[in-house]
């Protein structure tokens, strides 16, 4: 028989048993296949660069090794990866509004539109760009026609208004 078919067969032959050690400091029978498996690769590569003198014991190294890597990188990605998301899942659940805090928002959402509505054109214009659309003074200024100065003013008695309609002048 040849070097590598014995050495095949001494694999096949402790497969199980090897899967059970496995299993054992996994705590997974899946995991402790896919370990078992991945153990073939690097045994097959020592032993063809330098023969094994006692090959099953070099497997079992080898699959306690990487179970052991296994269970490590688990542990690792289950504190830094599933505690990250479960605090996260629980930071923008606290960060949501409570249905009364969207009413509320709402309301006061009629009110600005309200107040908005009820401002006189170029004011309203030079607030919603201002507020709502994040334009500069200057720009307001230069849609409109008036000077940097008339626009601030248009901006600052239109918010100032809404203000007012909303209970907080």
């Amino acid at each position: 028989m040849s070097k590598a078919r014995s050495l095949l067969s001494l694999y096949s032959d402790h497969r199980l048993a090897l899967i059970r050690y496995a299993a054992n400091i996994t705590g997974d029978r899946a995991s402790a296949e896919d370990v078992v498996q991945d153990a073939w690769l690097p045994l097959q590569a020592t032993d063809a660069a330098r023969p094994l003198e006692e090959p099953l014991g070099y497997l079992y190294r080898i699959v306690r090794n990487l179970a052991l890597d296994g269970k490590r990188r688990q542990a690792f990605e289950q504190k830094h990866f599933v505690e990250d998301a479960s605090e996260q899942a629980a930071q923008a659940a606290s960060n949501s509004p409570s249905p009364e805090q969207v009413v509320a928002a709402r309301a006061d959402l009629m009110l600005v539109k309200a107040a908005l509505d009820e401002l006189p054109e170029n004011m309203r214009i030079a607030v919603e760009m201002h507020r709502l659309g994040g334009a500069r003074l200057k720009d307001i200024a230069a849609h409109l026609g008036v000077s940097l100065t008339a626009a601030h003013g248009l901006v600052a008695e239109g918010v100032y208004r809404c203000r007012l309609k909303l209970g907080e002048g």
